[in-house]
């Protein structure tokens, strides 16, 4: 491995750097952005029935607000459970948009990785391609020096495109995981508050 590095030429630390960055990107997100810990099943209806059973608690309120991303979002409504429709919605609307921009926290990063590395990868193909003309003098070409050259040219394209594939697919993968728990955030939270002003059962 380390001698394929060295072949590659200096070009290729800033795609290692980002292909590191890459994974702690991936594995975070993907660690975070789980069913269970944004939109756990059953926690309306479990916030619901001690809402009706006890009203409007410190207790619930803390509960539901450390509790998940669209228990923050219940939290802002069962909050404003004496307001009209219109303020509820507006209040949960705001918590749904922070829960929002949480989950998609990092990914514009790893978009950017994503899009960035074939450039990158390109840079060095661009460097190898100078030091492939730099080879050449008056009594011929340098062979050690033009192969370099091929060697720096062709892995910074080969990693460049190894890392842009699946950064974007987890990218794509990921935005598209964000915008249906947001989706199903905004489902739930219409239930609440049906259910708060006795129009659902």
């Amino acid at each position: 491995m380390f001698s394929i590095i060295q072949a590659a030429g200096w070009p290729i630390w800033f795609l290692l750097f980002a292909s590191v960055i890459a994974v702690a990107l991936i594995i975070e997100r993907g660690t975070a952005l789980r069913g269970a810990k944004i939109v756990p099943a059953g926690l309306l209806q479990s916030a619901v029935a001690e809402y009706r059973r006890a009203g409007v608690t410190d207790e619930l309120l803390r509960r539901l607000d450390g509790h998940s991303p669209l228990g923050r979002v219940l939290a802002a409504g069962i909050k404003n459970d004496k307001s009209s429709r219109e303020v509820m919605k507006e209040a949960i609307e705001e918590a749904g948009r922070g829960a929002a921009h949480e989950m998609g926290r990092f990914l514009t990063s790893l978009g950017t990785i994503a899009s960035m590395s074939p450039l990158m990868g390109l840079f060095g193909t661009v460097v190898g391609m100078i030091e492939i003309f730099g080879s050449a003098t008056a009594a011929g070409n340098n062979p050690q020096q033009l192969a370099h050259g091929i060697s720096v040219a062709l892995y910074n394209t080969g990693f460049g495109l190894i890392i842009a594939i699946p950064a974007m697919i987890a990218y794509r993968h990921f935005r598209a995981l964000v915008d249906g728990f947001v989706i199903e955030m905004e489902q739930q939270a219409l239930k609440l508050v049906e259910q708060l002003h006795g129009e659902r059962k």
